[in-house]
């Protein structure tokens, strides 16, 4: 079998020209076939939230040298940047990112009702609810 012919046998393969063409499908499909394709305009409000949660972490780390800031931060900001890009893709899709927030939520309202300290408890759990609410306003 023949370097043109794919390895394939029967010719499946086509070429060079072959190929082309396939590559020039895809491009013009703008995706992958079979895969669904991100259409909507970027949410950037969540994603200031994502990179707040993720700062946050990083901020602790920095601060106090707590390793579990920055892992809950950056483990939490993921989830939170998961949940937007899949609200940029699909606004309907918000199991994730409504999830997220409320966990944080709550954490973090239990924290700061305990402590009594703003930062960062009070401010994360303060933006968590409003980002809740946003959800549910887009829902509606």
């Amino acid at each position: 079998m023949g370097r043109d012919q794919g390895g394939v046998a029967g010719g499946g393969g086509g070429g060079k020209k072959e190929r082309r063409r396939r590559v020039q499908r895809v491009l013009e499909a703008g995706w992958a076939p079979g895969c669904k394709m991100c259409t909507m305009a970027i949410d950037w409000v969540d994603f200031g939230y994502t990179s707040v949660i993720a700062s946050g972490g990083f901020l602790g780390y920095h601060r106090k040298g707590s390793v579990v800031s920055l892992v809950a931060g950056l483990f939490f900001g993921l989830l939170v940047g998961c949940g937007s890009y899949r609200i940029s893709c699909d606004p309907r899709d918000v199991k994730m990112s409504l999830f997220t927030p409320f966990f944080l939520a709550t954490i973090m309202g239990i924290r700061f009702k305990r402590y009594k300290k703003v930062m960062p408890a009070g401010i994360v759990a303060g933006l968590s609810l409003l980002r809740i609410l946003r959800l549910i306003l887009i829902l509606i």
